[in-house]
């Protein structure tokens, strides 16, 4: 059986998991492999690769710009997966593909799902897929294929179903710091300290990832303290105009978190 990697990474034991999220084909249409090659490099643990989408509900300005250009520059489905092969034939590090339901049904759920493992996608987060929807028609092809799908909570998010999202996930929760969109705060609340805790205290057996509004290392270690790791995605897709190269820029920007 094919081991996944995603899965062997949360397992680990490893403490400050770092995942970066940017879209792929930003900011021009065939970075996205020089990207994560580089975010490998810097100490990054896995990827989120955004799939570009016209109406990304959860993503703020940062990120609905840098998905409306790689979408001018070109950015489709199938060269997504091709991006994703060239990255796997040079790098283990676990990949996560972060896109919306719509273009996946439209591809085919199995076809999409198959296209996924053949490439080497270890995991993906669909936020606008229903539970029922997993439930009932993903997450058999999931496992046959050897998907983890993972799911999000927000500190609005009841109990019961909080539950229900760990039963469903195979791979980790991921934590929203906030009700607003991505890339719409600055630093971390002590409303938003509670909300860690009190999750915390809920003896959740699946890893958790804190993301929306980790920008830099403070944030970033702070949000480590209540969860196994955190997610930055519209602070690094900021930074990647900040250097030489979106390659360089990324690689500096993954060394000034973990350094």
């Amino acid at each position: 059986m094919k081991i996944n990697r995603l899965s062997t990474i949360l397992a680990s034991g490893k403490k400050n998991l770092l995942s970066i999220y940017f879209t792929a084909g930003y900011p021009a249409l065939e970075d996205t492999a020089e990207i994560a090659l580089a975010l490998a490099e810097a100490g990054a643990d896995f990827i989120e690769l955004g799939m570009p989408y016209s109406d990304p509900l959860a993503d703020g300005t940062t990120i609905q710009d840098s998905s409306q250009q790689a979408i001018a520059n070109g950015m489709t489905m199938d060269l997504l997966f091709r991006q994703v092969e060239d990255i796997r034939r040079r790098t283990d590090i676990p990949l996560v593909w972060m896109g919306y339901l719509n273009p996946v049904m439209q591809y085919g759920e199995e076809r999409f799902l198959q296209r996924c493992a053949a490439t080497g996608i270890d995991g993906l987060i669909i936020p606008d897929l229903p539970l029922h929807e997993y439930e009932a028609n993903f997450q058999p092809l999931a496992r046959q294929y050897g998907l983890l799908f993972n799911f999000l909570i927000t500190p609005q998010t009841p109990e019961p179903r909080i539950r229900e999202i760990e039963r469903l996930s195979e791979g980790f929760i991921y934590m929203v710091s906030s009700a607003a969109v991505t890339g719409a705060q600055a630093g971390i609340s002590a409303e938003q300290i509670g909300y860690f805790e009190r999750i915390g205290a809920m003896g959740l057996r699946r890893p958790r990832l804190i993301g929306f509004g980790i920008s830099d290392k403070d944030t970033f270690l702070t949000a480590c303290r209540y969860a196994d790791g955190a997610i930055i995605g519209s602070a690094f897709i900021r930074a990647l105009s900040k250097g030489s190269t979106p390659a360089a820029a990324a690689k500096s920007f993954v060394e000034t978190v973990v350094s």
